[in-house]
């Protein structure tokens, strides 16, 4: 007849068909996650159960909970390290993930009992059901790191979504602008009230929340130089802004004459809108907002550059694609690879390569040229 199940990590106990009995426990995982087990026999269950409560002893093995399950380990992990340790926008996102892609499907099982195999349907699923490899690899990622807090808390004894297979990533090359494009749509904002927003973003490669969060403190007009530091983000249901999100994203850069007379006139626009505006304008100190001074909705800028580029004859293009394009059109007029990556904001040269490194026509042009004259003249081989 079985013996009692023991919770994970305490070992196993039964009996054999001989009469003996056995007790198994986890001693641990080598390279490739498969456990590794200590087992001892005697004649009774009692004996068999102090033995390897012994070994476990020795082997320092923790005592497993078996209880508790996938969606109470995540909301743990949410609350109590989340929660303390991220912006608010990034909380909500990790939520996001957890309430709509692993609770769903997970969220029942004893962490314990998860598998490798577990993870890999998991995303496999969601791969199937259509969500792009980047997502699918976001939720392994989100899943990972709650699995490594519950291995932390001796919760679980190994993080099974480490060992999981991670999608393929397909590389896609983000649409730009072209030179004739960009200068037609600048040519159709003059006069728009937006017209300097759309400038400093195509100018200057900004995010949507860094162009969004700029207040005139952060424009020097005599030595025409903007600094971003904050972005402007939608969280917990208000707009809130934040600091850029990596010491890169906090960069000065340097506004051509453009941009600082849009930047002027703006200004002036302004202050004939809080004129208008009179006791309802609220005096945010942005550099672009509503007609009262509140600051813009990320959301209805988006309609607003879609409406804009349409009525354009250009389709519709979304905020990040002015900046996909800024950083296209420096590379394809031969702007330093390290330059654009500073006026982006980017960590590393790599990820401005990564991203941009496929535009570079003058800079290979010129290059081909250079080979072709140090080489064309090379004696024939004998």
């Amino acid at each position: 007849m079985p013996g009692k199940r023991r919770t994970n990590g305490e070992g196993s106990v039964f009996q054999r068909g001989d009469g003996r009995w056995v007790a198994s426990i986890t001693v641990g995982f080598d390279e490739n996650g498969k456990q590794r087990r200590r087992t001892v026999t005697g004649k009774t269950a009692t004996e068999v159960r102090k033995r390897i409560a012994q070994v476990g002893k020795e082997l320092q093995v923790p005592q497993f909970d078996d209880k508790t399950t996938v969606s109470e380990l995540v909301d743990r992990w949410l609350d109590k390290v989340v929660r303390h340790t991220v912006k608010e926008r990034g909380y909500e996102n990790y939520e996001m993930i957890a309430r709509l892609h692993i609770k769903p499907d997970l969220g029942s099982k004893p962490v314990v009992q998860l598998t490798v195999t577990d993870v890999d349907n998991l995303l496999s699923t969601k791969l199937d059901a259509g969500k792009s490899g980047s997502t699918v690899t976001r939720i392994r990622g989100v899943f990972s790191m709650a699995l490594d807090q519950g291995v932390k808390w001796d919760v679980i004894p190994r993080n099974v979504a480490r060992l999981s297979t991670s999608p393929k990533l397909n590389s896609k090359q983000g649409r730009s602008l072209t030179q004739e494009q960009a200068k037609h749509l600048l040519a159709s904002l003059k006069g728009q009230r937006w017209e300097a927003l759309y400038l400093t973003t195509l100018y200057l490669g900004l995010r949507r929340g860094e162009v969004l969060g700029l207040m005139w403190e952060d424009i020097d007009f005599d030595t025409a130089i903007l600094t971003v530091q904050r972005s402007l983000q939608r969280a917990g249901g208000q707009l809130v802004a934040s600091d850029v999100k990596t010491a890169k994203s906090r960069r000065t850069v340097n506004l051509p004459d453009e941009i600082v007379d849009s930047l002027r006139t703006h200004k002036a626009r302004q202050a004939v809108d809080r004129l208008k505006a009179g006791e309802v304008w609220q005096d945010t100190g942005y550099v672009f907002t509503t007609l009262i001074g509140t600051p813009i909705e990320p959301r209805n800028l988006n309609r607003d550059l879609g409406t804009v580029t349409e009525k354009a004859g250009l389709g519709h293009w979304h905020p990040h694609e002015l900046r996909h394009s800024a950083a296209s059109l420096m590379m394809a007029a031969g702007i330093p690879i390290e330059v654009v990556r500073d006026v982006l904001g980017h960590s590393s040269i790599r990820m401005t390569a990564d991203v941009y490194g496929h535009i570079m026509p003058p800079q290979r042009q010129d290059a081909a040229a250079r080979m072709a004259g140090f080489l064309g003249d090379a004696p024939a081989a004998s």
